[in-house]
């Protein structure tokens, strides 16, 4: 039976679906002139050749899973997709799709990285980094095809914790099927159409994160000035606020476990 979710009250309001239909029109407007000023492919994969800086996360992979690993330890505590930006409310429902953010529209989120110091250096290399998370799926949990937001900005994913049956766990970018592997790193636009299945038994955790697409000057100054005005609509200001609660949550949690591991270890008790 497919599981349905009900439109969160906060996305019924009149204002926010007008903003909504006009953003998606002003995105199809300048998605061309962002392709003309693309100083990389327009194709749905995009050679990993254009971005030199990937290869920081493939030599060194096996620490940022181990980081990630240490974040997992505190599962429960991880908020889902739609938790921290409710427009997801289609893509992500109950627990099946978690995400534990370190970046968020440019700023580093201290406490959550706090957990991953050696991933948040890596990816303060990143020119332009956007947003960056750890992508936790979970077993038989299917991402229904979906677009991203804007040409302006390129996605990339690294294979962290694959499910043995890797060819199982895969994404479909266009008409483009890639299957995630263990310490590899791939880049595309999500502005296609794109759907994630993990068809196994097993959790799927990669290093998800998003940076600018390299443009010309006009395609770079057009970016900015559409991510300073997304700043200002509540598809940036909720996931915002969602995060620094997220956060201080986690920050509980770690505490709470401190604590009980000092009670456990002290002699007197």
């Amino acid at each position: 039976m497919v599981e349905t979710v009900e439109k969160p009250e906060t996305l019924k309001k009149g204002r926010r679906a007008f903003v909504k239909k006009t953003g998606k029109k002003l995105v199809r407007k300048i998605a061309g002139f962002q392709a003309a000023q693309s100083l990389v492919p327009d194709t749905p994969k995009i050679d990993n050749s254009h971005f030199p800086f990937l290869k920081d996360f493939t030599d060194n992979w096996e620490t940022i899973r181990e980081e990630a690993q240490a974040v997992l330890a505190y599962r429960d505590e991880i908020p889902s997709f739609h938790e921290i930006s409710p427009d997801q409310y289609r893509l992500s429902t109950a627990n099946n799709w978690k995400t534990f953010v370190l970046f968020g529209f440019g700023q580093r989120l201290e406490k959550n990285t706090e957990l991953t110091p050696r991933t948040a250096e890596i990816l303060e290399r990143v020119p332009n980094l956007q947003t960056a998370m750890f992508s936790i799926l979970a077993p038989g949990y299917h991402i229904p095809a979906h677009k991203g937001v804007t040409k302006g900005i390129l996605r990339s994913h690294l294979g962290l914790i694959i499910p043995k049956d890797r060819e199982q766990c895969r994404i479909r970018v266009d008409d483009t099927i890639t299957a995630w592997k263990e310490g590899e790193i791939f880049v595309f636009d999500d502005t296609y159409e794109h759907e994630v299945w993990n068809e196994t038994d097993e959790e799927r955790v990669i290093l998800l994160f998003d940076f600018d697409r390299p443009m010309g000057l006009a395609g770079r100054a057009l970016n900015k000035t559409f991510l300073q005005v997304m700043k200002l609509t509540a598809f940036y200001q909720d996931p915002k606020k969602n995060l620094e609660t997220a956060e201080e949550k986690l920050e509980a949690a770690i505490r709470q476990a401190d604590a009980n591991m000092e009670a456990m270890s002290d002699p007197a008790g």
